[in-house]
């Protein structure tokens, strides 16, 4: 099954995995006149804060290069030597303006896009996290990629989330929240 990402790009999702590993940032071989593969991380997560009807989450909205508006989960690239728990926080601030405190892991989901020049496949780390300070902006965004964010109640991210690996993730962060209510 393939859809757009939130860059635009035509994207394959793959199973969720538990695995953890870093990119590599090489290409495979232009083997066969294959375009070259180059592995990416990112690392994000499902803030929640209690609302009046169980839980809400912190989500974003940015514009694919088609121009179609995509409301995602918030993540990013690591920084440095950041961990895949460091760059999940800091990116959900940036992408959201909600300060996190991680709770527990919530898996990792594989995908692969092509740009002009190669494929890329891309491993993103989801992390649960619970929000503790900060308000929900915009602003800090440093890419400014995200261009709207907002509050959705945990229980309607499944007809708002524009990716179906982004929604399963969604579910394995209800599961968990149910297991330690």
């Amino acid at each position: 099954m393939t859809n757009a990402g939130a860059d635009g790009e035509r994207r394959t999702p793959l199973t969720v995995s538990m695995g953890a590993r870093r990119a590599s940032g090489s290409f495979s071989g232009r083997a066969n006149g294959h375009l070259p593969t180059v592995e990416e991380v990112s690392a994000g997560g499902v803030v929640i804060t209690p609302a009046s009807k169980g839980f809400d989450v912190a989500i974003i909205a940015r514009y694919n290069r088609g121009g179609r508006l995509e409301w995602c989960l918030p993540k990013g690239h690591p920084e440095g030597n950041e961990t895949y728990q460091e760059a999940a926080v800091r990116e959900v601030e940036e992408e959201t303006g909600i300060a996190g405190s991680i709770l527990t892991d919530l898996g990792s989901i594989e995908y692969w896009f092509t740009v002009p020049t190669h494929r890329v496949h891309k491993t993103v780390h989801h992390f649960l996290l619970e929000a503790v300070g900060g308000e929900l902006t915009i602003e800090k965004d440093p890419d400014h990629e995200a261009v709207d964010v907002a509050w959705v109640n945990l229980d309607e991210l499944d007809r708002i989330l524009s990716f179906p690996n982004e929604r399963r993730i969604v579910q394995t962060a209800q599961q968990v929240i149910q297991d330690s209510l």
